[in-house]
């Protein structure tokens, strides 16, 4: 059991990335609070989207040494993905 949580890791780990990157990119595009169920729904998934924000660069970075530092790892495009969601983020910021 514990060996296939370990070998589905990466795709989870990536995925929760694409999610992530979503969901902050089309918060930041369209008005979530023009209907009320989708603020809603934004409301409620911000702050576990910030923690995975916040946590899935560490973890990516973690597992990603202990590949030693494969290009063609998993674990290295979720943190780029991760990595340009911030980095849009803080450049849509400034721009405001």
């Amino acid at each position: 059991m514990q060996s296939s949580i370990k070998s589905k890791l990466p795709v989870i780990v990536f995925l929760l990335s694409i999610l992530t990157a979503i969901f902050w990119y089309l918060g930041q595009l369209i008005n979530v609070y023009r209907f009320a169920v989708v603020g809603a729904i934004f409301e409620i998934l911000w702050l576990p989207m910030i923690a995975l924000l916040i946590g899935l660069p560490i973890i990516c970075f973690i597992h990603w040494r202990k590949d030693k530092f494969i290009h063609g790892s998993l674990y290295l495009y979720a943190m780029l993905i991760l990595l340009s969601i911030l980095i849009f983020m803080i450049i849509k910021s400034l721009n405001h």
